[in-house]
């Protein structure tokens, strides 16, 4: 079982989740969202830091607090919610840089065989979607409930 934050608020659509990273520079409060695009059940995922003076998504900040592997875990947790309350959900992930969908592709990775108990993963390679593989650099990531 994967170390997570358990303090997580959830807004009443299950679209916005936001918890608190506690680490060695200090605590963050960080941010998911789900954002409908509007055709065919698909959402994007949007994961950062909450902006201190704006309250946005900032989803460039580098916080570095030495969690890095519980906040993707709680990250992870809040897809379970989410796709609980939308069944039908296809979920895009990119991150906002590309070494962030790296670190994305790592987790999923390290983590496939119990992702794929529960979900279907595909990557993107080559303006295609594609079943996920280790060791394969894709440019985003698409996962579904499986039926």
């Amino acid at each position: 079982m994967l170390d997570k934050y358990t303090d997580v608020t959830i807004s009443n659509d299950f679209k916005l989740y936001k918890f608190t990273s506690i680490g060695f520079k200090g605590s963050f409060v960080k941010v998911v969202r789900y954002y409908d695009l509007d055709f065919d059940d698909f959402y994007n995922l949007g994961f950062g830091d909450e902006h201190p003076v704006t309250g946005d998504l900032d989803d460039l900040a580098i916080t570095d607090n030495g969690d890095t592997q519980k906040v993707l875990a709680t990250v992870a947790m809040t897809l379970y919610t989410f796709i609980n309350h939308y069944p039908n959900a296809k979920i895009f992930i990119k991150g906002s840089t590309k070494a962030r969908t790296r670190l994305y592709r790592i987790g999923i990775a390290r983590h496939l065989s119990s992702i794929e108990m529960d979900f279907t993963i595909e990557g993107l390679l080559d303006s295609k979607w594609q079943n996920f593989r280790k060791g394969i650099q894709y440019d985003a990531f698409l996962i579904k409930k499986k039926r």
